[in-house]
C-alpha cells in the first residue's frame, strides 16, 4: 500500500478526531505499511555463497564441489566459490565452516572421515551437534582395492595367501589415519585374520602414486585417483567395497562376492550449514539441492568422478551420521585407531 501526502494527512487528521489513541495506532500503522513498502523482501541468495571443501584442489572432494558450484550458481544466478580448506583429515575445513555466519552464505561438504571419524580418534574443535545443521547428502562411493599391475597377486585369494604366508610384510597404504581406506584395510585384517601393516598418506592420490612406485603393495582408494591408471593397465583392481556391484565400474567385483560379506565400506559426502542457520535458507539450500543432484548433468559428471549423486532429507542424512559413527565407533575401538 503507498500513501500520498494528502491521504496520509487526511486520515491523520480524521484519527486525530476520533481520539488520542485512534490517532496513535494510526501513526503505527502507517509507519508499519511504510516501512513494508519501502524496502522489499530480497530473495536468498542475494550475493555469492562459499561452498567449504575440506580436502586440497584436485582431489574427489574438491572436484565434486566445483561440479556442484557451477549447477547451483546456474540456479540461484550468484556465483558459489569453492574456497578449499584442507588440512587434519578435514577437520581444519569443518572447523572453518563451524565458524562461519548463520546466513547461508557459506556451508560444507563434509564427507565420512570429517563429520563421523575424526571425532571417534581425535579432539577436534568442532561438534556435530551443536555446530551443524545436516542439509542432504550429496553422493556416495565405495573403494577399489588394487596392487600394482605388476604384482604376483592377481586375485584377492593371492593377496590373503600371501599375507597369511608372511605375517606383517605386506603394506597398504591410505590417504590418512581414519580415512574410509584405512577402515576397509582393518575391516580386511580382520575378517580375513591376516596381518598386513597401514602406511598413512597426507592424501590418498600420494598413496595411488606410491604403490606405482613400488613402496606399498596395495591401496584401497576412492575411484577417481585410481581409475585411470586401471584403465591404462598400470594397476589391478582386485575387489571394491559396496554392498553391491558398482555401475559405474561393474567388472570389479565386491568383497562379498569374493566371500566376505562383512567387508562393506561406502564413502559419502553430505551437505551442511551453520548451527543457526534461518529455516528458510536452509530449505532453499535443501530444495535446490534436490534439483541440481537430480539433474542428467550433475548424475553424469558425478559418475565420471567415481561417485554416484544422491539427495535427501535433513532428518535422513542426520541419522546416516549418527548409525556410521556407531558402526566405525566399534571397529576404531577394536583396532585402537587413534589420531597421528
Amino acid at each position: 500500500m503507498h500513501w500520498n501526502s494528502i491521504s496520509l494527512h487526511r486520515a491523520l487528521r480524521r484519527a486525530l478526531h476520533r481520539g488520542p489513541l485512534a490517532f496513535r495506532i494510526a501513526v503505527v500503522l502507517w509507519a508499519a505499511l511504510g516501512l513494508h513498502s519501502a524496502v522489499p523482501a530480497q530473495s536468498y541468495p542475494s550475493k555469492p555463497v562459499h561452498l567449504i571443501a575440506t580436502y586440497p584442489p584436485g582431489g574427489s572432494s574438491d572436484l565434486m564441489a566445483r561440479v556442484l558450484a557451477r549447477k547451483l550458481s546456474d540456479l540461484w544466478g550468484q556465483q558459489v566459490v569453492v574456497d578449499n580448506k584442507p588440512g587434519a583429515a578435514g577437520s581444519i575445513g569443518m572447523e572453518y565452516a563451524a565458524h562461519q555466519p548463520p546466513d547461508g552464505y557459506a556451508f560444507v561438504i563434509g564427507n565420512l572421515g570429517p563429520v563421523a571419524v575424526n571425532p571417534l580418534i581425535s579432539k577436534v574443535p568442532y561438534d556435530l551437534q551443536r555446530d551443524f545443521i545436516p542439509v542432504s547428502m550429496i553422493c556416495t562411493g565405495p573403494n577399489i582395492l588394487v596392487v600394482n599391475a605388476a604384482s604376483p597377486m592377481t586375485t584377492l585369494g593371492d593377496l590373503i595367501a600371501a599375507a597369511k604366508s608372511k605375517p606383517g610384510a605386506l603394506n597398504f597404504g591410505s590417504g590418512g589415519t581414519g580415512s574410509l581406506a584405512h577402515l576397509a584395510g582393518e575391516m580386511l585384517k580382520r575378517l580375513a585374520h591376516i596381518d598386513i601393516v597401514h602406511v598413512p598418506y597426507k592424501g590418498g592420490v600420494l598413496s595411488v602414486n606410491d604403490l606405482m612406485a613400488g613402496q606399498v603393495q596395495m591401496v584401497f582408494s576412492d575411484a577417481l585417483p585410481v581409475m585411470q591408471h586401471i584403465r591404462s593397465g598400470r594397476l589391478r583392481p582386485l575387489a571394491m567395497t559396496g554392498s553391491e556391484r558398482s555401475p559405474l565400474v561393474p567388472d570389479i567385483p565386491t568383497f562379498a562376492e569374493l566371500g566376505y560379506p562383512g567387508l562393506v565400506a561406502v564413502n559419502w559426502w553430505g551437505a551442511l550449514l551453520p548451527a543457526g542457520t534461518p529455516p528458510a535458507q536452509v530449505k532453499k539450500l535443501h530444495d535446490d539441492l534436490e534439483i541440481a543432484l537430480t539433474s542428467g548433468e550433475v548424475k553424469e559428471k558425478f559418475a565420471e568422478l567415481g561417485v554416484e549423486a544422491v539427495w535427501s532429507s535433513g532428518d535422513a542424512f542426520r541419522a546416516r551420521i549418527q548409525s556410521e559413527t556407531a558402526r566405525y565407533g566399534k571397529l576404531v575401538e577394536e583396532a585402537g585407531i587413534r589420531a597421528d
